[in-house]
Formats: C-alpha cells, structure tokens, sequence
C-alpha cells in the first residue's frame, strides 16, 4: 500500500520523546493500533539520531505503519522515513518534497482553520491541530481548546488532521465528539503503564 494510501486511513499518530526504552514502547504502541510514528528529537544531532530512526522505520515496516521525522528532512531522506512534520516556522512543502520525492507523506501544525487552509495550498497531505489543551511537551503552544477542533470539523479540509496538545485518554472522548478525526498524542501512551492498550483504547474512540 502506498504512503499516501496508508495516510488516508490513519486515525491515531505517536509522536515520539527521548526515553531509553522508547523502541519497545514503539513497538507495543504499534500493536496497539497507531497508525503513523513521528520521531521527535530536539536535544540530538543528526547524526546521533540516525540510527535510531532507522531502527524505528523498520519497526513501522514490520507493522504497516508509516514512519516520518519531526522538523528534519535531511534525516529524513537519510534514514528512508516515509516523509516529514514541518512545524509553521519550519522549512515550506516544496523544499520536503524536492528532497524526499513526490511520493512523500509532508505534514503541516496549523493552530487555526487559516493556518490549515495556507498549508493545504502549500500542498501538505496531512495537518497536526493544536494545542487543544496545555501540554508539558511544548508549554509555550497556543491553547485553542475544543472550538479549534469545532471549526476545523466544519471547515471540511481534503486533507486528514490530527488533533494535538493535551490529547489523553480521559479527554479523548471529548476532543472525537468535536469533531477529530483523528489523534497526535504523546504521553497518553509512551507515559502509560501499557502502551498497547493506551493505543488501543484511544484508537477506539476513532472512526473505523
């Protein structure tokens, strides 16, 4: 199945932290249900992360899901990721898909419907949405809270989205019913006890 294929069906993206066993969470997670990993790594050099993300790419393989790399499109290209995340300051969608090809799985943030629509016409095939609630992961993002997940349901983009920031099994149930079709998480399931039935469990919430 193609990237962008695979892309259309996904509800559930894990976006990814430092910790030292973050492979066999990965993994556990995948079995769980996620559908997309985005390796995320600010702390590291390029060349210290590499081959954990080829570790990771093949983990993703082994288990139908795509894997992309958060903000980098040189490690991307380098450690064969089905494509990149570009944050709103990051580099435009025609740089990431003159590197990586036009088969590349190019996602946008976006913190608001004018944001989602710029990156649309960019030519991004998928959106991160947020920050629904405060998050320690990026404590200086905007909070936008349920409204933003409201209006982007009612906006009707030809793109999937994810619903970000503060995405966790106890207000999970309440960010589908506005209107997500699908979740970007972090400790709701790399914190978990059991990250395949975190996965699981948020999956479920989810369309088919």
């Amino acid at each position: 199945m193609e990237a962008r294929e695979r892309l259309r069906r996904a509800r559930l993206l894990l976006v990814t932290d430092p910790r030292d066993d973050l492979e066999e969470r990965v993994e556990a997670a995948l079995r769980g249900g996620v559908d997309i990993v985005q390796l995320r790594e600010k702390r590291a050099s390029r060349e210290e992360v590499l081959p954990l993300a080829r570790r990771l790419r093949e983990v993703c393989l082994r288990h139908g899901a795509l894997f992309t790399v958060n903000d980098d499109i040189e490690l991307a290209r380098l450690s064969g990721a089905h494509g990149v995340h570009l944050g709103q300051e990051d580099e435009p969608v025609a740089r990431a898909r003159e590197v990586l090809g036009p088969g590349a799985v190019v996602g946008r943030s976006a913190g608001g419907v004018e944001e989602a629509r710029r990156a649309v016409r960019e030519g991004a095939d998928y959106l991160g949405v947020g920050s629904v609630y405060p998050t320690p992961t990026k404590p200086d993002a905007e909070v936008r809270g349920l409204g933003l997940i409201r209006e982007m349901a009612r906006a009707a983009l030809p793109v999937p989205w994810f619903a970000i920031g503060g995405v966790t099994l106890e207000t999970a149930g309440e960010v589908a019913a506005a209107g997500a079709p699908g979740f970007a998480v972090v400790r709701a399931v790399l914190d978990a006890e059991d990250p395949e039935e975190a996965a699981r469990s948020l999956r479920a919430l989810l369309p088919a």
